[in-house]
């Protein structure tokens, strides 16, 4: 508490009523949250189980918990919900799911699993609308409690129609499965506290301080879910900063932030200014970027880590001098200062920006590690693995029903699955239901009917030898029994894919070894351990560390939340940043944040890139620079390669041939 300046002290000790702390980046928010965390439980005698934090990755839940283990015992720490929404949520459901009409045991979809399930419905409907785009207005439509006869009744148009057809039967299949995806982790939460007050009565008694991160990021759905936990008048203390709403896209509404006012008529508002991450230089011309935009509440960063550096703006010929040019940068300042090739971040506002920059790091054998790769559980051995357990603790779940089937091959085809799914389907049943039906007998016979029965019944007998016996052997019999490591070696092109998809199994068997014992020691059920593995799945794709002594690629989204000690700005271009598709004053405002966010990343230097043309359609076509450059403050600010310049193309010149002899130096050496 001693190290906090008054501001944040003011935001731990302040629980008299709501608060609101206006946390401008680098500012400890995440500190401050922690600090009054430790003050309720031991100078207010809260107990732990009576605070709830909520944040929107599992990377901000793990840090709160770390810094609070050393404030606090372990028991204490593990009585206290830290989570994001959505494992909240989950939560909610495992305890009272069954008022809505959830069994135990019900599985997650993920978003590979909802677009199968889609793209099967899409079929049956002969529709033409694509798995991806009725997803996400599905998704929207969840977000914002919309149900499915409500999304009917009000469609305008025949899309809309189309996708409220395919919600309808989506949200049927959901339930008849036993399953939820991503959005009801929200959603679902929302309705069963708002159906059943003695439930809402119960969790509103259990939450005696709510602390919600990055509060700006809330959709409707969470923000309906604090509502609901909260009094008007009740113990709530919400994070955020306006500056820093960037995900308007996936349902933020920034507005949540504004409108805290109102629905906390004895609001507290706590401004964090002081920044204890970037240079005043960095800070200065941040501030000038982000004050072109309107304010509710007004802030102004501030850093007494001293002036800093001039940031940098190097105006290159085209995309591909771009990308060499900041790679020879990097290069320069690893070999001549000693810099480590961890410490610099490429930010970019698209994707696609990356293949040049990855070309050119390649090129000078530099490790990088690109944000939004492919996660663990995006390959096929993994896929697999956790169909096999949505079945076994969810046998309703078709999803995962289909998937593993012939996964490895046992001789069923498609014509068999057809009349399996036909007789389900007339039957009110599900797939594996079917399989153990009497009546399947009239749509199948001999060997076909043989097979499936044989494998209904050997996965019942599985879960429930899980179920009553030790889960993480039966699982690792499972896989055993009908010989997975072997399907792999015959699936496997080389010799070496096989070998790491073989490595994969057994560090998702080691996993699901350490999720069915908890931290006391205690076993836990293998649906709740499933569950867990799916929600972690979904929150963890974007969260992976970046690992070594790599340069940093990702977009400014993906680096929301982290810094770096160097940072370059790439593609600072109209129709990059802001980018093409913005077209209202909304929309610019949010690119403007999201630049802000951009520049708040570094702590030491700050470089922007622009190209004078770019390829587009083939073709060579001239770029104009982003707005947002012409806001940067002169005298901060350093311009290379400015047209007509003679003398600083000579400089680029000049740098990498001497760059270039210090590499032929060390390859001499």
């Amino acid at each position: 508490m001693n190290k906090l300046n008054p501001q944040q002290r003011a935001a731990v000790l302040h629980i008299d009523t709501p608060v609101l702390v206006l946390a401008g980046a680098g500012s400890g928010k995440t500190g401050v949250i922690t600090e009054k965390i430790a003050h309720l439980i031991t100078d207010k005698q809260y107990s732990p189980s009576s605070i709830i934090a909520v944040t929107f990755t599992n990377k901000a839940a793990t840090e709160m918990r770390d810094r609070l283990r050393k404030k606090l015992d372990a028991k204490t720490v593990r009585g206290l919900s830290i989570s994001t929404f959505h494992r909240l949520g989950l939560n909610m459901l495992h305890k009272d799911g069954q008022h809505i009409g959830l069994r135990r045991g019900f599985t997650i979809m993920d978003q590979s699993d909802s677009q199968s399930a889609l793209r099967e419905i899409i079929s049956e409907q002969n529709s033409a609308m694509e798995e991806r785009t009725a997803q996400s207005i599905i998704s929207n439509w969840k977000s914002n409690f919309v149900t499915p006869d409500k999304a009917l009744s009000d469609s305008t148009d025949d899309q809309t129609r189309v996708a409220a057809l395919l919600y309808k039967d989506y949200e049927r299949l959901l339930r008849a499965c036993n399953s939820v995806d991503f959005d009801d982790l929200i959603s679902l939460p929302v309705q069963l506290l708002r159906e059943h007050p003695e439930v809402q009565e119960r969790w509103k008694n259990k939450t005696r301080h709510l602390l919600v991160d990055e509060y700006q990021d809330t959709n409707a759905a969470q923000y309906e879910i604090i509502r609901l936990l909260v009094d008007r008048f009740g113990a709530l203390t919400a994070v955020g900063d306006d500056d820093q709403s960037i995900y308007s896209w996936r349902g933020a509404q920034p507005e949540n932030l504004m409108n805290l006012q109102t629905d906390y008529p004895n609001l507290k508002v706590i401004k964090l200014e002081q920044n204890y991450r970037s240079s005043q230089r960095i800070l200065r011309c941040a501030n000038e970027v982000i004050s072109h935009n309107p304010h509710i509440f007004e802030k102004r960063l501030w850093s007494a880590l001293g002036i800093g550096d001039e940031l940098r703006i190097s105006i290159c010929r085209h995309g591909i001098d771009e990308a060499e040019w900041v790679v020879a940068e990097i290069m320069t300042q690893h070999f001549q200062k000693g810099r480590r090739f961890g410490d610099f971040a490429i930010l970019y506002r698209s994707n696609f920006q990356s293949r040049v920059f990855e070309q050119a790091l390649r090129e000078k054998q530099i490790s990088y590690s690109i944000s939004g790769g492919s996660s663990f559980f995006d390959r096929v051995e993994i896929k697999d693995m956790l169909a096999y357990l949505k079945l076994l603790v969810n046998p309703d779940d078709d999803t995962a029903f289909l998937r593993c089937i012939n996964t490895p091959r046992r001789e069923i085809g498609p014509t068999t699955l057809s009349k399996l799914g036909e007789y389900a389907r007339q039957s009110n049943s599900t797939l594996f239901n079917a399989c153990h039906s009497m009546g399947l007998a009239e749509s199948l016979s001999g060997k076909p009917l043989h097979r499936l029965q044989r494998f209904a019944n050997w996965l019942t007998l599985t879960a429930d030898n899980a179920e009553r016996g030790n889960a993480k052997d039966v699982v690792n019999t499972l896989f055993h029994d009908m010989d997975y490591t072997g399907w792999l070696e015959r699936q496997a092109d080389t010799p070496q894919q096989a070998e790491k998809a073989i490595a994969n199994v057994e560090e998702f068997l080691g996993w699901l070894g350490r999720m069915l014992v908890d931290e006391d020691g205690k076993d836990v059920p293998l649906s709740d351990a499933v569950s867990r593995m799916c929600l972690h799945d979904m929150l963890s794709r974007q969260e992976e560390d970046a690992g070594h002594d790599q340069v940093q690629l990702m977009t400014f989204h993906a680096a929301k939340g982290l810094e770096f000690p160097h940072v370059f700005m790439v593609g600072m271009e109209e129709e990059i940043l802001p980018h093409s598709n913005s077209v209202d004053d909304n929309a610019l405002e949010e690119e403007r944040r999201l630049a802000y966010v951009g520049m708040t990343r570094a702590q030491h230097t700050l470089t922007f890139t622009r190209a004078r043309s770019r390829q587009k359609y083939g073709e060579l076509s001239a770029c104009e620079p982003s707005r947002y450059l012409a806001d940067l403050p002169p005298e901060d600010v350093l311009v290379l390669g400015e047209v007509g310049t003679e003398d600083t193309g000579a400089q680029r010149v000049a740098g990498k041939q001497a760059l270039q002899g210090l590499m032929d130096m060390l390859a001499d050496d």
